[in-house]
């Protein structure tokens, strides 16, 4: 049932649509579902591709998202962190009043690649420890994250990542993260993220690629960490250059 309020006839009705689920959108928990396009197009009387198009607005604003074959969901607020802090995801979470949690997709030795090599200064021929997890929010999945480390840290493959913290483990084995350095790009969730987050093929991802070195100023970890777009954000300080 609509809310009743009354639109004047030259508004667009995917626009009295959005309004109207904008409102509703703003009494929900995040991942309550929302009505389908079926059900919105009979509701309010119109076609299922307008409906669709109101949908569509809010999800290019990330207020909801869509699920493959199960519906339309309301979002959770971005996940923030300070882009030049080293901070922890499960301490910047639980410092929004957030629930973090890990899913391990997959701990395996391996060998290096060139890159790998060269970035974590290995010898040649070295094996790396490769962890890849999706990091959540209140069970939402945030990012997926790829973290390779020198091969000496194998005590890592018996550890356990999903319900403890990876920099503690880190710690405990007398390696502290203490600088690193990011690059931050874009790109598109290919099939497996996309699954792995919940998200649509394609959604725009933010991607992140840090170094951290330790205590001693040594490589520890190469990270890739590829975040959903709308479900996190960067806040950048900086300073104005005069001439």
């Amino acid at each position: 049932m609509s809310d009743g309020t009354a639109v004047p006839d030259f508004t667009p009705r995917y626009y009295a649509i959005e309004q109207a689920l904008r409102a509703r959108i703003a009494e929900l928990a995040p991942n309550d579902p929302l009505p389908s396009e079926a059900e919105l197009s009979q509701e309010f009387g119109v076609s299922r591709m307008t409906a669709r198009a109101a949908v569509t607005r809010l999800v290019s604003e990330g207020l909801v998202y869509r699920q493959s074959g199960r519906g339309t969901f309301v979002a959770a607020p971005p996940t923030r962190r300070r882009a030049d802090s080293l901070i922890r995801f499960s301490q910047e979470m639980r410092r929004q009043g957030r629930q973090p949690s890990s899913q391990v997709v997959e701990v395996v030795r391996r060998g290096a690649t060139p890159a790998e090599t060269g970035r974590l200064r290995l010898p040649r021929n070295a094996g790396v420890i490769a962890i890849h997890r999706v990091r959540l929010a209140d069970q939402t999945p945030v990012a997926v994250e790829h973290a390779v480390f020198p091969g000496k840290l194998a005590p890592l493959l018996d550890m356990d990542l999903a319900n403890g913290s990876l920099h503690e483990a880190l710690v405990t084995l007398g390696h502290v993260p203490t600088l690193g350095h990011a690059t931050l790009s874009a790109a598109n969730a290919g099939t497996t993220e996309a699954q792995l987050l919940r998200v649509e093929t394609g959604a725009a991802l933010l991607v992140e690629r840090r170094l951290i070195l330790d205590q001693d100023g040594k490589p520890l970890e190469l990270t890739e960490s590829r975040y959903v777009g709308d479900r996190y954000a960067l806040d950048v300080t900086f300073d104005v250059q005069h001439p």
